[in-house]
């Protein structure tokens, strides 16, 4: 049909043809880039290039092949979050490659009667990329398919670093931590991109933290034993303000036993369950009038052997009284950011169970913190209860200290 409009209409066809190249230049490529197909364009396929079936055109020879491609061969600047298609009216697609200049295949898929094939929307910013494949028509020829394009530069390269490290075992409150290099502009393009997949079933949600740091946690404590997967699929994602994505990356991990800590300051006592059941009492100190321990739940952040503990990382200077410097505090693990820490403390049997005399860490003998360090892993839970000193959001991993509903509401697609 098109040819024989082209004869007898062929400068109004042409006028139209004119029309729908400018209307649809910006359809695969960033306002202001170049579509630079240097081929014909396909009727049916807005900034499309075409390979007709070898020397017949589709009038003289509907069986043959007629593949369109989007991007137009020779764009210069093609979006990384579009999907690349190839198409034929006649016949099947056999095989479609698309490949950066580094060699890196794209994934795609097929149609189910393979006419099309369509890429993963994963594209490197600021890349060369060739699509090549083979196409057969109903008329038993086989057709090459051959094209290339580039796709724009980022102005800011989007990476995540992640907590936990992969293949690590984990508590069963370890949030999942996700930090950006660049800010997120776009949290709802990006969080599309992000998924958990579960050995077990599990009720989780995203939670922005800030335009740097976006979270997961599930509504209750993971459980034991879940095999975790976290996909970061965020090649060629548009974060916003000239930010792509410029790579995706895949964590595992592993949830430990359960180990759920409860320590009741006004009791001077913490209660350690394991798998549900309560494994030891242990008498401890807490902070005194001053320096009083945070209530809320915690979680361990880091464990040390040893760690000196010096008052001058929370603003305790030499020469005050509550001053100390003490270079061997043994099976140390830290709960908050601001440096509360439950620890081996000698120096307070005298009063572990009947008085809080430290500057905010839980104290217990060293007999205690060393069964203690032994049960815990990175991402354990510890509630306290008995001060009116609340945990203040950011301070640790606080994550559990949100409801379920207002944690929910901080997903970008909530």
């Amino acid at each position: 049909m098109v040819s024989v409009s082209v004869r007898k209409h062929g400068l109004a066809v042409a006028g139209i043809c004119v029309m729908l190249l400018a209307g649809t230049a910006c359809s695969d490529t960033e306002a202001g880039g170049s579509s630079g197909s240097g081929t014909t364009q396909s009727s049916g396929t807005p900034g499309a290039s075409t390979t007709p079936g070898s020397s017949a055109s589709p009038s003289q020879n509907p069986g043959a092949a007629n593949v369109a491609i989007v991007p137009a061969k020779g764009a210069s600047a093609v979006k990384p979050d579009q999907p690349v298609t190839v198409t034929t009216t006649a016949g099947k697609l056999k095989d479609v490659v698309l490949k950066d200049d580094d060699g890196d295949k794209v994934a795609g898929s097929f149609n189910t009667e393979k006419t099309q094939w369509t890429s993963l929307p994963q594209l490197k910013p600021g890349a060369s990329y060739t699509v090549s494949g083979s196409a057969e028509g109903t008329d038993g020829a086989s057709v090459p398919i051959s094209s290339t394009f580039k796709t724009l530069k980022a102005t800011k390269r989007l990476k995540a670093s992640v907590a936990p490290l992969n293949g690590e075992t984990v508590g069963v409150a370890m949030p999942i931590q996700i930090y950006w290099n660049n800010p997120v502009t776009d949290r709802a393009a990006v969080e599309k991109r992000l998924s958990v997949k579960t050995s077990v079933p599990v009720v989780g949600s995203w939670h922005w933290v800030n335009s740097m740091q976006v979270n997961y946690r599930p509504m209750n404590y993971w459980p034991a034993g879940t095999k975790v997967t976290v996909n970061i699929d965020t090649l060629g994602v548009n974060a916003g303000r000239s930010t792509w994505g410029v790579a995706s990356r895949q964590i595992s991990f592993s949830i430990g036993k359960s180990v759920v800590t409860k320590v009741d300051v006004k009791k001077h006592t913490m209660y350690v369950f394991i798998g549900g059941k309560l494994a030891r009492t242990i008498p401890i100190t807490a902070g005194k009038d001053g320096f009083t321990t945070r209530s809320g739940v915690k979680v361990i952040m880091e464990k040390f052997v040893t760690k000196r503990m010096d008052a001058r990382t929370v603003g305790i200077k030499p020469g005050d009284p509550e001053y100390y410097d003490i270079h061997d505090v043994k099976w140390a693990q830290r709960v908050t950011s601001s440096g509360e820490f439950i620890h081996g403390a000698p120096w307070s049997a005298g009063s572990q169970g009947s008085a809080n005399v430290s500057h905010g860490c839980v104290g217990m003998s060293l007999k205690d913190a060393q069964w203690y360090f032994s049960q815990t892993l990175r991402g354990d839970p510890v509630v306290v209860t008995g001060t009116t000193r609340k945990m203040e959001p950011g301070n640790g991993w606080t994550d559990w200290n949100t409801s379920w509903s207002t944690y929910k509401a901080g997903s970008a697609l909530s």
